[in-house]
């Protein structure tokens, strides 16, 4: 089996390769069209990868945790499991599993981002709506009618 490729990106600087032998591939009769072959040709590809493996493959325990938490819907115990049976093709759906398991690591090990710092409005920005409604007032204020105080 090949190996599979995790582009480098954002938490994975130097990209992730996954040997052969961590995946598993299983195969069955996917649904749907396919001719005289759909009822004799396993072409839906489940593909699995134990999660624990990654430790020895230098992904840090951090990622490793995070990655956990944020596939905790698609993990039974520590495997990650893909499907695909949009093609007809066995080896179509097999690279169709791939990318979507590569995609699916790259986004659980990234990184969180920053938190957000709250920002102040600038000393200029306050005078400018203080003038403005001032402005605004003073327009109301034109627009009254006299007094009859006299």
């Amino acid at each position: 089996m090949e190996d599979l490729v995790v582009a480098p990106g954002p938490g994975l600087p130097r990209g992730l390769v996954i040997p052969g032998d961590l995946l598993r591939e299983r195969f069955s009769h996917a649904s749907g069209p396919g001719g005289q072959g759909v009822n004799t040709a396993d072409s839906r590809v489940q593909l699995g990868l134990d999660l624990a493996d990654l430790q020895a493959l230098g992904v840090a325990e951090a990622q490793l945790e995070r990655a956990l938490t944020r596939l905790e819907g698609r993990v039974t115990g520590t495997i990650v499991a893909v499907d695909a049976a949009e093609f007809r093709s066995q080896y179509r759906n097999r690279k169709a599993a791939r990318e979507r398991l590569a995609g699916l690591l790259r986004s659980a090990l990234l990184a969180p981002p920053p938190p957000r710092r709250p920002t102040r409005p600038t000393k200029a920005s306050k005078r400018r709506r203080l003038e403005a409604k001032q402005r605004r007032a003073d327009v109301k204020r034109g627009r009254a009618r006299p007094s009859t105080d006299d």
